[in-house]
């Protein structure tokens, strides 16, 4: 079959499906693309052809920036639990090297997108060319090498003779759920349009088999005999949970034991946040119930967890002196974490393969139901403060939406408010991306998930900051007819990073979006900048509210809609409603400093760091 490269790439992908369980589904749904000089011929021309001879075959979607179309990729992959994604094509240059914090995203978050940015003339022919990067040192490094570190696979096709081993090492990588992340493979501009001679073989259905790993029965049986030793059992849920679709097999062990569990960012969901054994989200931005419980755990049973430092609140949220961790994990280097014992499982066969013959202690049962009561009081309270706090548009929106629709988040005060706050009815209907906590996700993010889901509302919360990142999403929305429901929170600064610089001793200084005086600092009065008037310029429909009463009528209102909505509050930064649980985040202070502030706040750091813990003592077997 003669095609030219970029048309074998087309069509290569277009054949590749994954299954799990018996189900099959296309790998690559479709391709992101914003066209240049160095794709318009190219992946362009052959996105082009294959529209006109089948719609189907690989739709395309054009989008606004190449970072954001990483993060759409990423939240639709997500929301596919890792068994579908999208491709994402650029031109040379910094069509693809925007693309890198979209990569780095990925692969943080262990979730598949497939990137294919165009590359300078494999033949050299016209060099320099416009936009290539030249290096005295070398002859072929190109800017796309900023992604190697960033992939989990990186090729560059300098012949048509090496597409097919390019693809099919994508491919594997792809659908492997211990190495899966970015997948980078870059196309010199005169490669992509050269023509060969492919065997037929090379465009044939292709399935790839998404395997559960089994555990090993030395495993099982030590896993087991370290919870019929525990006390005070808990369970860390990550998004592996979710990933595997092992929330009912959760459930199922949970109230066979009792064992509590607390909750990641990407492992909210994992239960619902209503489940007897739910203590909610857990370290840092955790809930007191779940700290309280974690801070005399005996043994810390992580399934699908990375244990990232807020997840831990950087190691001391595990007090106990001789806590234990049973670790299972599909990834090796998640699975051996804090001297763990490391099952190397797929989380849902490892449940319904655990068999133990045990119940927590009734008084233990009794207490982490107290706390839970308790935290779940302490929302309810801050959902329904009468001023309209950020605590309070979050409980607006939880209250007024579908246990199946999907609140979207990545970075801010919001990500940390809503893992303490929000309410989990389904498994899906949480997104917060914070592997990365990349301001500029949200709306992107948003984009993605209604992609993957068009039979749910998606709200997507998001502050001025993240806003001002990155909004240009909003018009590829518009132009899918996709709906997404944007509640844009308006502060007038980086509210997250203003209280920590405060807590830092820094003074919220260069947090604030003010005019800068005569003084030389950013002090002067509040930027006139209208979000909402910017907004409905994009072709947004825009609802400014500005009480309790008017944002509940804005989001009734929006969900009876099946147009896109943003509904725009202010707030104010010093008082954002949400209750301090008192966990830690290591964030390094100065130790030594003119300021008081700094001092005072140093000798806080201090404190909390003799708390950390190494976790160094190996949990043998029982």
């Amino acid at each position: 079959m003669r095609l030219t490269v970029a048309q074998a790439t087309v069509r290569f992908l277009a054949a590749q499906y994954t299954e799990r369980d018996g189900v099959q589904q296309r790998l690559i749904a479709g391709c992101f693309g914003i066209f240049g000089h160095g794709n318009v011929a190219g992946l362009g021309q052959a996105l082009l052809q294959a529209e006109l001879d089948d719609p189907e075959q690989m739709p395309y979607v054009l989008g606004r920036n190449e970072q954001a179309m990483v993060h759409s990729a990423v939240a639709y992959a997500r929301m596919k639990d890792r068994l579908q994604t999208y491709a994402v094509t650029t031109s040379i240059g910094p069509g693809a090297t925007n693309m890198v914090t979209g990569a780095a995203l990925a692969t943080v978050n262990r979730l598949p997108v497939l990137l294919l940015p165009a590359d300078t003339f494999a033949d050299r022919s016209a060099a320099p060319l416009l936009q290539e990067l030249e290096v005295p040192w070398s002859g072929d490094v190109t800017v796309n090498d900023a992604f190697r570190p960033v992939s989990k696979y990186f090729d560059r096709v300098h012949r048509p003779e090496q597409l097919p081993s390019a693809l099919l090492s994508a491919m594997r990588v792809l659908t492997d759920p211990a190495e899966t992340g970015a997948v980078t493979v870059c196309f010199p501009q005169d490669v992509q349009a050269q023509a060969h001679d492919w065997p037929d073989e090379l465009f044939a259905h292709r399935v790839w088999r998404v395997a559960r790993p089994v555990p090993e029965p030395a495993d099982l049986a030590h896993a087991a005999a370290l919870i019929r030793n525990a006390r005070r059992p808990l369970i860390v849920a990550g998004g592996g949970v979710g990933y595997s679709g092992a929330n009912d097999a959760l459930a199922a062990f949970c109230e066979a034991t009792g064992i509590p569990v607390g909750l990641t960012q990407a492992g909210k969901g994992a239960l619902p946040f209503d489940h007897e054994q739910c203590l909610g989200a857990i370290g840092s931005t955790g809930t007191t119930a779940a700290n309280t419980i974690a801070a005399e755990a005996d043994l810390v049973i992580g399934i699908g967890t990375r244990y990232s430092d807020f997840t831990t609140a950087s190691r001391t949220a595990f007090a106990a002196p001789d806590v234990d961790f049973v670790n299972v994990n599909v990834a090796p280097i998640d699975a051996v974490k804090h001297a763990g014992w490391a099952v190397r499982a797929d989380a849902r066969t490892f449940l319904e393969a655990l068999t133990v013959d045990y119940a927590v202690d009734p008084a233990y049962r009794a207490e982490y139901t107290r706390l839970d009561a308790e935290w779940n009081a302490t929302v309810r309270a801050a959902y329904d403060a009468d001023e309209l706090t950020q605590s309070a548009v979050i409980g607006a929106v939880n209250d007024l939406s579908d246990p199946r629709d999907v609140v979207v988040c990545a970075a801010g005060s919001m990500p940390g408010d809503l893992h303490k706050l929000w309410q989990t009815r389904d498994p899906k209907g949480y997104h917060v991306e914070y592997g990365y906590s990349c301001m500029g996700y949200e709306i992107a993010g948003g984009l993605g998930v209604a992609l993957a889901c068009p039979d749910r509302d998606v709200f997507v919360l998001v502050g001025d900051g993240s806003y001002l990142m990155m909004a240009t999403e909003l018009v590829t929305a518009l132009q899918e007819g996709l709906k997404v429901v944007v509640v844009l929170v308006q502060n007038h600064g980086f509210a997250s990073i203003g209280a920590l610089s405060e807590s830092l001793g820094s003074q919220r200084f260069g947090t604030r979006y003010r005019y800068r005086t005569k003084t030389g600092r950013l002090d002067g009065d509040l930027l006139p900048v209208d979000l909402a008037a910017n907004a409905a310029s994009l072709g947004m429909p825009v609802v400014r509210v500005a009480s309790r009463e008017e944002l509940e009528a804005a989001i009734t209102a929006a969900k009876a809609s099946p147009a896109s909505t943003l509904i725009h509050v202010e707030t104010d930064p010093f008082a954002n409603g949400a209750p301090d649980t008192g966990a830690w985040w290591d964030v390094p202070v100065s130790e030594v400093s003119t300021l008081d502030s700094t001092r005072s706040a140093y000798e806080t750091y201090a404190e909390h760091k003799a708390a950390q813990r190494p976790f160094l003592r190996p949990t043998e077997a029982s």
